[in-house]
């Protein structure tokens, strides 16, 4: 989002509402839902039965990111440009863990090797 703009109508939508385009996204360029689950795991630390309750529960991002079991602390490793800004320059630190996410599902559908991305 511009610098100035209101994130925190991004940070109420729930997770659960970007999810499936997440799925979407990875699965039309041939990649699985096991796939995106292993990004999301890397870096949250949820695991599919804590991702499966956020989802049910429909829980905010702001909350998502908040309860996380274990942000991994190789995220500010993630660079390169989502939504047209470099997540390594986003200000907001819940702004960039968004971004982060984002980062990893393009990457994902990008087809780049999973255990390259993540090391």
């Amino acid at each position: 989002m511009k610098p100035g703009a209101n994130n925190e109508r991004v940070f109420r939508m729930p997770f659960a509402s970007v999810y499936p385009h997440y799925v979407a996204k990875v699965e039309k360029k041939g990649r699985t839902k096991a796939e995106l689950h292993a990004v999301i795991r890397w870096l949250t630390g949820y695991d599919e039965q804590g991702l499966q309750s956020v989802i049910a529960d429909k829980t905010d991002f702001r909350t998502f990111f908040a309860q996380a079991p274990r942000m991994n602390p190789n995220a500010s490793k993630i660079t390169g440009v989502i939504c047209g800004y470099r997540v390594e320059e986003i200000e907001d630190p819940l702004m960039q863990k968004l971004r982060y996410l984002d980062k990893l599902v393009d990457e994902v559908g990008k087809r780049r090797a999973i255990e390259k991305m993540l090391g």
